[in-house]
């Protein structure tokens, strides 16, 4: 395959066959070539503003030129919808949404309740055994009202969700506690979250940002350290073990609460004479309807009502069933009272200091996951979202939830892709939704004592199920197998060691991995592209030529103290095994110059710096220079600062690495003149004809140093092709 390459600025440039190109010897004479200058920093000035003062300039510039209206934006992220709310066009998709959000969420708030350990009302409104009056928790009321009015994405359906449910079991349930402490710990544990994530939102603006990154750009260092492997292998594994911990209620007796694999399922086979069919079967049937109704609700468009509606539908079916049949085998969720939460400050912050971890854990969860699909949500439907107030927006809702006692919610996969496929507009349909939950802590709450635990339980495996993401397990195999190994590390220690671990586990090999390839750089040895000044890595192109004498070298991350030792060690290598298969120019028996591409350096430190004068004065005493192209303006500062450009020379900086590649060449050529014997051209004079096409090609070879073709053919200058000339002179 013929492979052509195209050099806009250098179309009409003299060609020069490989034979005179190779054959660069003592007859090119020394002619002065032309080279860019490289425009060194002033260092005794400074080059830019100190960071707070460029902050601060920033930001009151942007707040002089702020309006009213972005004020309130900025404050209220609802009223960038409402204030442009088309109500023929938004009006019936938002109320449909919301209604199947609501119905759909009723039952998954119950179910994800009894997951965290708390009693199944929970999810919506719960008032204890202890003090029922007194004390009542709501996680899918309060906060979807909140994040309507100060939540960023219009799409995302916030409430309890399988992961974080899990993680407040997790912790409160591996302390000797009171059913009532149990509850405050969990209020405690919302309030802690919501804390966190506006602190993070807070930060993610203002403290460590550079002043001139936009703002929907600053929540990646928040997560830029934890891979999709990682968040996939700790999704499959909390899956397993979530579905695990519902076994007991399908099997009818009692299963130890852990977050690890071996306990459960050591639990499970202790107290299997136990077992118990009625609530096996009921809890199966359910189970089997939700993953039909999913299934049929995703693959035909006609059928999609069928997603939403599943577990409501189960609900129904398992109430039905206990009205009619009254099975004593079958454990039911119990006498629950009705009424709207009330007012109340958490309280026992004496446990604050124990929870800190798991609420880092579950405020990492929600950047995660709810950050993550709203930021999907909002491409996918044309409009801009900010991360910092989003997360602002989710730490708002659990800090008030946490007043109206609920314990930690964030975004839904689930339920936030059925909101956007049921057409949700804007935070209407959250609204709508919210409403939905409070006329079912108003009116329902007495039908919900009959719905059967194993349907909870039913509602809770299908909904984790779609976690188990073993097809990304597969991609990973075929695309990349480092991150394979990094979703079986993370997957296997999630289950084996707990969650906390496996997260942390998942996150250190991921470091581990990033440390790695930051020590170990890619290092490449650059050739030129024929009939370009283009210097292009020569095993990515083998067609590109390389020069007698030169070594081109482009270092492909920044130089610090961790991968110098390994990038000078490289550099020794490439001096001492030359492939000279491909190389142009005069020739010579050794490296004579160094060329350093450092244009994807973006930061030297100083023990790259100190590295860097150490290889000097170890190539000067070989007589080999080393050549600076085209480094960017903090690395330039950092080795004019440091003295490199004093030490080197700054004849030996360049913008182009062709500037650099000629300049070398005439000092190789200079090299490798030998003197010549006057005799020897008496001997065997050569004709008019014959020196003029020999003035010629010489004349190509320096072209060709100075623009670069390297095996193009060229007609060959004779006697006839000059007669009409020498006869019009004539």
């Amino acid at each position: 395959m013929e492979i052509t390459y195209a050099s806009s600025s250098h179309r009409d440039l003299p060609t020069i066959s490989a034979s005179s190109s190779s054959s660069l010897g003592s007859s090119m004479p020394n002619r002065p070539v032309k080279t860019i200058p490289l425009q060194h920093p002033n260092t005794t000035s400074s080059s830019s503003s100190p960071l707070a003062q460029a902050m601060f300039s920033r930001w009151t510039a942007k707040i002089k030129r702020t309006t009213p209206s972005q004020w309130i934006d900025t404050f209220l992220p609802c009223y960038r919808w409402i204030r442009t709310y088309k109500w023929r066009e938004y009006l019936q998709p938002d109320l449909m949404a919301g209604l199947t959000v609501g119905i759909m969420l009723v039952p998954q708030a119950m179910s994800y309740a009894k997951l965290a350990g708390l009693h199944p009302i929970y999810g919506l409104l719960l008032a204890r055994t202890i003090s029922w009056q007194s004390f009542k928790v709501d996680t899918g009321f309060i906060p979807i009202f909140v994040y309507a009015i100060f939540g960023s994405s219009r799409q995302l359906a916030i409430g309890p969700v399988a992961l974080v449910s899990l993680l407040v079991s997790n912790v409160l349930g591996g302390m000797d506690l009171s059913d009532e402490l149990y509850t405050e710990l969990a209020i405690l544990l919302a309030f802690m979250v919501g804390i966190m994530e506006c602190i993070m939102a807070f930060l993610s603006v203002i403290v460590v940002t550079d002043a001139y990154i936009p703002l929907h750009c600053r929540l990646g260092w928040l997560i830029r350290f934890i891979s999709h492997s990682v968040i996939s292998g700790f999704t499959t594994a909390s899956a397993i073990v979530i579905a695990l911990s519902q076994a007991k209620y399908f099997l009818g007796y009692d299963v130890v609460r852990s977050s690890k694999i071996v306990p459960l399922i050591k639990s499970i086979i202790s107290g299997a004479h136990k077992f118990s069919w009625p609530p096996f079967v009921m809890g199966s049937c359910i189970l089997a309807i939700l993953l039909v109704m999913k299934h049929l609700g995703k693959s035909r468009k006609q059928f999609r009502f069928l997603r939403p509606a599943g577990p409501f539908t189960a609900v129904v079916l398992g109430t039905v069933f206990v009205k009619m049949f009254h099975p004593s085998s079958i454990s039911l969720v119990g006498d629950i009272p009705q009424g709207l939460p009330s007012f109340s400050i958490p309280k026992k912050f004496e446990y604050a200091k124990s929870l800190i971890p798991t609420a880092m854990l579950i405020t990492g969860v929600a950047i995660l996951e709810s950050v993550g699909i709203a930021k999907a949500l909002a491409a996918k439907n044309g409009y801009e979202l900010d991360s910092s107030q989003e997360l602002f927006g989710l730490g708002l809702a659990n800090i008030l939830g946490s007043f109206f006692s609920a314990y930690p919610s964030t975004g839904s996969f689930s339920r936030s892709a059925v909101n956007n496929d049921s057409g949700a507009k804007t935070g209407l349909a959250g609204i709508v939704a919210g409403t939905i939950m409070g006329c079912s802590l108003l009116f329902l709450t007495p039908l919900f004592e009959y719905i059967p635990q194993c349907g909870l339980a039913a509602i809770v495996i299908s909904a984790v199920m779609g976690l188990v993401d073993y097809d990304e397990a597969i991609f990973l195999w075929h695309v990349d197998k480092k991150d394979f190994v990094l979703w079986i590390i993370t997957s296997t220690t999630t289950l084996f060691l707990g969650i906390e671990i496996g997260v942390l586990v998942g996150v250190g090999v991921s470091l581990a991995f990033v440390i790695h390839e930051s020590a170990n750089p890619h290092i490449a040895v650059l050739g030129r592209l024929p009939g370009t000044t283009v210097y292009r890595n020569i095993q990515q192109y083998p067609e590109a030529y390389t020069y007698n004498g030169i070594v081109i070298v482009r270092i492909d991350a920044p130089i610090y103290f961790a991968n110098i030792s390994f990038i000078k060690d490289r550099l020794r290598e490439y001096e001492a095994d030359v492939d000279k298969s491909a190389r142009h120019g005069p020739e010579v028996e050794r490296i004579h110059f160094l060329i350093l591409e450092m244009s994807p350096i973006t930061y030297i430190d100083s023990s790259a710096v100190q590295a860097l004068k150490d290889l000097h004065q170890e190539y000067k005493s070989r007589d080999i220079e080393i050549c600076i192209a085209n480094p960017n303006q903090d690395v330039l500062l950092t080795l004019t600062k440091a003295g490199i450009v004093e030490l080197i020379g700054k004849e030996w900086y360049f913008v182009r690495v062709h500037d650099a590649v000629q300049v070398c060449l005439q000092h190789v050529q200079s090299l490798n003149q030998t003197p010549k014997n006057p005799d020897s051209f008496a001997e065997d004079k050569p004709s008019f004809f014959q020196r003029l096409s020999k003035q010629r090609e010489e004349d190509l070879s320096i072209a060709e140093l100075e623009s670069g073709d390297k095996k193009t053919s060229v007609p060959k200058f004779t006697e006839p092709h000059l007669e009409p000339l020498l006869s019009r002179k004539s």
